[in-house]
């Protein structure tokens, strides 16, 4: 396997792997990363689909991609996927798969709809109530705070292994604008890792100019389950790939010959039948290991989420393989303290008109008319919850009434007591959730207890493992996607190592996903490269105005010695580019400023 970049491999075809025929492949776990490496087997490995089996626990496929309306408790949806324009392996995937919506790809509906409807909000934060918190798009960052950022920047990873947050940053950083744009966008607490914070930056350099406004992203037409699962299901359903559900795997045996690892055996129980299948060295086997969904619990309009700390079975799969070789992973890393890795989402569907006129009023547009309604996240910053929520284009779900608006709401801080409520996010029922987000709306706290028990319906969902793979963690706590030596096994997901991406991104799951159908089958095309925002001067350069809220960098030293070295760069390449992108102030007023995307980046 190899990465690339560019147009020749981006389009080229590749040849039929040698012996492909005499392969059988068998995916764990029937989420994203499973369904796309299939995708890729079939497309680029040339292996039959009806040589491919997923196993899955659950009664439906999609994993943590999810969008449901349960039975007298209403639609769910666990949490929202942000996209961007350069998630290389996701876009190579979705071209092929076929929209169920318009006539083309996967690809070219969510192409069409973000330039037709491009995403960005109006009113990013909120306090007082439902009062727009005014930032002017500003982070705020001290001299200080600007200075720790970029250390952590230049660090190097092992610099920043197993380091927690608040154990680089200071308070000024950790209370500024940033911090409160990132943490809210990124689920990132004050203890998560260090590590993740600066792949982060690296990863999304190029996006740092949208955090205030969001207009880094773009969305699905529909929730997440309709828009992409759906779609690919269908097609793998069409190929042949066959689906078993209801079918938890409990084990996988391996055998190891020196730095040779092979997998043996899978172990499953199906309606509580124990069953497997021995595997050859042509039987591949990919697990997806860990799950950020698992022992999810769903309360109603009247019953609380319950915080389910009983066996997990995707966690004790992967200790029961870890256990088997240190090569395997380190999984109690991620799972091992629930008190830091849960957090309480919840699905409202508003009825009627009074709650979505109170919606308007913030997103500063219609939640009925189709487009972009909130552009993604607002929050409340000054909810002991911390509260943020958004509409996505409605409906959201197919199955909507005409007068529902389906909100997705979320606490970081579920053990605080609220602010209306006076109980915690997660010991309140849908209702009493739904109270407290409609006091951070500005509904007038004698109209909040009718409106919440009448004008909507809501279902929270309690998730232990959430934010798992934030960890703080070293080399090693997550396995390679192929470990050193194994001949016919893959670990896939946000759990397996790639160290190319960002954990918590559908990329990063399709990138576990096509890294490891590659290896395996030996497909001979190169796997898309990150996008290298990181690499590029122009893009850094804008980054550091922009984290500077475009005040110009002084230079050290007597004033008229610096507009000398500015009038010495000011005709060079380095002069324009440092001008252009704001970081030096400009001589002669007549340089005009492009932004690295209008510069050909």
């Amino acid at each position: 396997m190899y990465y690339s970049s560019g147009n020749y491999e981006a389009f080229a075809r590749p040849r039929k792997p040698e012996g492909v025929e005499n392969k059988t492949a068998w995916f764990v776990g029937a989420g994203l990363t499973s369904m796309a490496s299939a995708v890729f087997m079939i497309r680029d490995g040339q292996l039959s689909g009806d040589k491919i089996t997923i196993l899955e626990r659950l009664d439906l496929p999609g994993g943590a991609l999810d969008g449901i309306k349960k039975p007298d408790k209403g639609f769910v949806i666990r949490g929202g996927r942000e996209m961007e324009d350069h998630m290389e392996c996701l876009w190579d995937l979705f071209r092929t798969i076929p929209s169920l919506e318009v006539d083309g790809s996967v690809l070219d509906e969510f192409y069409w709809l973000n330039k037709d409807d491009p995403n960005y909000s109006l009113n990013r934060v909120t306090h007082r109530q439902g009062e727009e918190f005014v930032t002017n798009n500003e982070f705020g960052l001290s001299e200080k705070a600007q200075k720790e950022l970029v250390k952590v920047f230049l660090a190097s990873r092992e610099e920043m292994e197993d380091k927690r947050i608040d154990e680089i940053f200071g308070e000024e950083f950790l209370s500024s604008n940033f911090w409160l744009y990132w943490r809210t966008m990124f689920a990132f607490e004050n203890w998560h890792s260090a590590l993740e914070l600066k792949l982060y930056l690296h990863r999304f350099v190029h996006h740092i100019g949208g955090l205030p406004d969001l207009s880094a992203l773009k969305f699905t037409k529909y929730n997440q389950y309709e828009s992409l699962v759906l779609p690919m299901y269908r097609w793998l359903l069409d190929q042949g790939v066959r689906f078993e559900f209801s079918t938890e795997v409990t084990d996988i045996d391996f055998v190891f010959d020196g730095d040779r690892k092979q997998a043996t055996r899978i172990h499953w129980t199906k309606g509580g039948v124990p069953g497997g299948v021995d595997l050859g060295p042509d039987d591949l086997v990919l697990a997806t290991i860990g799950s950020l969904t698992e022992n999810s619990d769903d309360g109603t309009h009247h019953n609380a989420a319950r915080l389910d700390e009983g066996p997990a079975p995707a966690w004790d799969l992967w200790r029961r393989i870890a256990a088997k070789h240190p090569s395997f992973g380190r999984p109690e890393v991620f799972c091992g303290d629930i008190s830091k890795t849960k957090w309480e989402s919840a699905t409202v569907t508003t009825i009627g008109p009074e709650i979505p006129r109170y919606i308007k009023k913030i997103a500063k547009r219609d939640p009925f008319s189709g487009n972009i309604v909130t552009g993604g996240i607002v929050t409340a910053k000054d909810s002991s919850w911390l509260l943020s929520w958004t509409v996505n284009r409605q409906p959201h779900f197919k199955a909507q009434a005409p007068d529902e608006i389906v909100v997705w709401v979320y606490g970081l801080f579920v053990d605080v007591p609220g602010d209306f409520t006076g109980k915690t996010m997660q010991e309140s029922t849908g209702e009493e959730i739904t109270q407290e987000w409609l006091y951070h709306l500005g509904v007038p706290v004698e109209d909040i207890p009718e409106l919440a028990a009448n004008g909507a319906k809501t279902v929270p969902v309690m998730m232990p493992y959430v934010t798992s793979f934030f960890m703080p963690r070293t080399a090693g706590d997550r396995p390679d996607v192929v470990p050193e030596g194994a001949v016919n096994f893959a670990f896939i997901g946000q759990f397996a190592e790639t160290t190319r991406d960002t954990i918590f991104t559908t990329e990063y799951s399709v990138r576990t996903a096509m890294e490891a159908a590659y290896q395996l089958l030996g497909i001979d095309r190169g796997v898309p490269e990150v996008f290298n925002s990181t690499y590029d001067l122009r893009f850094l350069l804008e980054a550091t105005a922009r984290l500077r809220d475009g005040e110009e960098v002084e230079l050290p030293g007597p004033k008229f010695v610096g507009n000398r070295i500015i009038k010495h760069l000011d005709h060079t390449q380095i002069g324009q580019l440092l001008t252009d992108f704001g970081v030096i102030p400009e001589l002669d007023g007549t340089t005009k400023r492009v932004r690295a995307d209008d510069a050909g980046a």
